[in-house]
């Protein structure tokens, strides 16, 4: 019987909603796949390695996982996350590539019944990234428990350049993994979640629980589907909405707000070196890629960004330069070629428009671009006429061709009660990944706003950008429902 029949209501434990790596994951712990300690293993935490040798003979799972995570630091927020990942990638931060101290058991005796929901094929967000960049993290970084992504890489005859991977392969890698695993039967793809909410119990004896309504597709329909579940993990991911300016002139049709748009012109040949030059909003990754996708084709480039190319919190700034060479190029970009005020005078006053590029573009080795630090985006206007207004209140007129506003994304959770709000750290803010994530438990990702048990959120709704830390998540998703 299809899991998903109109007109049937299906009673599940539990279900994600979600595809991507998180959810990928939990499926794979929750199909069966249990942690333990390998034999004669070792971790160069002394402390922990102290820790693990206390009880070699139990599943993590069946551990104090608090216990364990004192005295662990790492670049997460969530506690577990930093212990599954000291455990599964040991001294990574440090270049070190230690033999991780755990192996994986299939019990299916711990198997628990649940399903995926997501849009796309397993994997996610990273089915819509730009497939030729090399990603941020490191390839084992990205792996998930029991495939090895170098050795995929490896039966593919082809070798992970510079540690890295590109988004096209981890996405393969992804949907690769579900099927080598056998957890297809948990997943449903081609899904749309229109509606999640809290439903009491009935006179028939069903506890409270909630229910999911959404659309699948199928031969070319959109079907409505029904479900309710004991137990629902929030998986979304944050790349569904990209966020906006909020000023006039935004929608205008020369104003892209994602790389892909980008991609679509070049290769419609509407940018190139004749072009007028760019406008490139943000200071993030997906905008140095942009940068970098122009300036391959001496399209020049303006680069508008509210930070100062010195703020410590720019993610150039934390990235080491011998591994990300291209970002470190976009960073020297942005520090050398700065845009340098005019002098105020009665006329520049009166019209502060930017008419040749090459004037007001310092001598440097990168011609045909031109930073704004701490400036900001106030206006678009219909004659391609952009108005940028610095920290000092000075303001700059750029003539461009194409707007790309790179600024970041923020989940859909439009199948939440007014899109999820009261369920952030902030409730009078939107969700948003770096801003205002969902409150949830450090231990069990409980959701503390929740209208009643069993709503769990995991990833970069809580905060979790990196693929590595969601492993952690996963364990103790699996340590509560057990």
């Amino acid at each position: 019987m299809d899991l998903l029949s109109p007109g049937l209501t299906f009673v599940l434990s539990l279900c994600f909603l979600g595809n991507g790596p998180s959810g990928i994951c939990l499926s794979y712990l929750l199909s069966g796949h249990t942690p333990y300690l390998s034999p004669e293993a070792w971790h160069p935490n002394p402390l922990l390695n102290s820790k693990l040798a206390e009880q070699p003979h139990l599943s993590l799972l069946e551990q104090d996982l608090e216990y364990l995570c004192e005295g662990l630091e790492g670049r997460s927020s969530n506690p577990v996350a930093v212990l599954f990942d000291a455990l599964l990638l040991p001294d990574s931060d440090f270049g070190l590539d230690h033999t991780s101290p755990l192996e994986w058991r299939h019990e299916p005796e711990r198997a628990i019944p649940h399903l995926v929901l997501g849009k796309g094929p397993p994997g996610g967000a990273w089915h819509a990234m730009e497939g030729s960049m090399l990603t941020l993290s490191l390839a084992n970084w990205m792996e998930l428990p029991g495939l090895k992504l170098k050795d995929w890489m490896r039966e593919k005859r082809r070798n992970v350049r510079n540690d890295r991977a590109t988004p096209a392969e981890i996405a393969s890698y992804y949907q690769h993994y579900v099927t080598q695993m056998s957890l297809e039967q948990s997943f449903a793809c081609g899904t749309t979640v229109t509606s999640v909410t809290r439903e009491p119990g009935d006179q028939k004896g069903l506890p409270p629980c909630w229910r999911i309504l959404g659309l699948q597709r199928r031969e070319g329909e959109e079907v409505p589907f029904s479900l309710l579940a004991h137990n629902v993990v929030l998986a979304t991911g944050t790349h569904d909405i990209p966020a906006r300016l909020g000023v006039e002139g935004e929608s205008l049709p020369f104003v892209c707000h994602s790389f892909w748009e980008l991609e679509m012109a070049i290769s419609r040949g509407e940018l190139d070196q004749s072009s007028d030059p760019v406008l490139v909003v943000g200071a993030g990754l997906t905008a140095a890629d942009a940068v970098l996708a122009a300036h391959h084709l001496n399209t020049p480039v303006y680069h508008a960004f509210r930070r100062s190319v010195s703020d410590r919190g720019l993610i150039f700034n934390q990235l080491p330069k011998l591994l990300y060479p291209e970002y470190h190029k976009v960073h020297q970009m942005m520090t050398q070629q700065q845009h340098q005020p005019m002098p105020s005078t009665p006329e520049h006053d009166q019209n502060p428009l930017v008419t040749s590029f090459s004037r007001f573009t310092p001598p440097s080795s990168y011609p045909g671009y031109l930073s704004f630090p701490c400036h900001r985006v106030a206006a678009i206007r219909p004659d391609r006429k952009c108005v940028l207004v610095s920290d000092s209140g000075e303001e700059t007129v750029v003539i461009v061709s194409k707007v790309l506003v790179l600024i970041g994304a923020h989940p859909n959770l439009s199948f939440l009660n007014n899109n999820g709000r009261s369920l952030g750290i902030n409730p009078d803010e939107p969700i948003s990944c770096r801003r205002n994530p969902i409150d949830v438990d450090p231990f069990t990702n409980r959701v503390l706003a929740a209208d009643g048990p069993g709503l769990y959120a995991i990833g970069p709704l809580v905060g979790e950008n990196f693929v590595r830390f969601l492993k952690g998540g996963a364990e103790l998703k699996q340590t509560i429902l057990l």
